[in-house]
């Protein structure tokens, strides 16, 4: 998706998204302690008007935990709801907060592990996934070292615009997700290349592989891009601590043998790392993607009003 021109963002239509981005900036004015306390709020309102998502949250709920009482699972549910309103703050900590102010909620550990990657040159894959910490997770790495990251380009433009904006300003660079050939020939530059390939999809190159002991569809183009440039893979885990301490970032050691796996151990590897992250910090799993897309799952949506030509 190209960049929209900057006027054509001015149209009425945009208004309110632009006045929506304003008090977010002025949001983050507010001491870091009232941002959680009022992104919950907001959280436990976004909570009430989610509709298919809270439907959504729900199955994937009763589907890797059932074991879990009804109780236990909806008060995950709430405290889901409560982090992604958090995380709308996060948001315009990472476009628009200072570092020294972010270098005071951060702790990281395994830098090491990225830096002897890229002494062997061949580029550094994170491999991550869509947590509620995904967003503030970036902003935070950039602190201490340079990166490419790869997104998904957003179908509002106004959104498109100031994303792109504000990663590029704090991003080595930002890749949108079908540029494979950008991802490529940043590992070839021996760049580090933040990647998630969690949201699982259908399609010829998908495989289905167990999530949470559950059969999912699952991307698995990480052994593909580590065989074709070389690059280490590494997991790569932003954890939003209790309280006001801030967060975690965690680099862990090399996945051994990731370019020799097939498509299904490459699937199932990623997704058991990504479930014992998961189990780690439940409330901050992004359990409101549709995961599994069974026919099973589609019965708990309501089914979208088709747009007239």
């Amino acid at each position: 998706m190209s960049t929209p021109k900057k006027t054509s963002l001015l149209h009425p239509r945009y208004w309110a998204g632009w006045l929506a981005f304003g008090l977010l900036r002025l949001a983050i004015l507010l001491p870091y302690s009232a941002q959680l306390r009022v992104g919950r709020g907001l959280g436990r309102l976004m909570q009430k008007l989610a509709g298919r998502r809270q439907r959504v949250a729900e199955y994937n709920l009763r589907t890797c935990f059932p074991e879990w009482s009804e109780e236990k699972r909806q008060q995950l549910i709430r405290e889901h709801f409560e982090a992604l309103g958090i995380a709308m703050f996060e948001i315009g900590m990472c476009w628009w907060a200072s570092d020294r102010r972010l270098r005071k909620l951060v702790q990281i550990e395994g830098l090491e592990h990225l830096d002897a990657a890229l002494e062997k040159g061949k580029g550094a894959i994170l491999l991550s996934a869509h947590f509620t910490t995904l967003e503030i997770g970036g902003r935070l790495l950039s602190l201490y070292r340079p990166f490419h990251l790869m997104y998904r380009p957003n179908r509002n433009e106004l959104l498109e615009y100031i994303s792109k904006n504000r990663r590029e300003a704090h991003f080595e660079k930002a890749i949108p997700r079908d540029a494979v050939r950008e991802l490529l020939k940043s590992l070839k530059q021996n760049r580090t290349v933040w990647y998630a390939p969690d949201q699982g999809y259908q399609g010829a190159n998908s495989v289905t592989v167990p999530f949470f002991g559950v059969p999912a569809p699952t991307n698995p183009a990480t052994h593909r891009l580590a065989r074709i440039s070389g690059a280490t893979v590494m997991p790569f885990w932003v954890e939003r601590l209790p309280g006001k301490a801030g967060y975690k970032l965690r680099i862990d050691p090399p996945i051994e043998g990731m370019a020799d796996m097939s498509p299904e151990e490459d699937g199932a590897t990623v997704n058991c790392l990504i479930e014992a992250e998961a189990r780690k910090v439940p409330e901050q799993y992004l359990w409101t993607h549709n995961r599994f897309k069974t026919t099973e799952h589609r019965k708990h949506e309501k089914p979208r009003k088709r747009k007239k030509d």
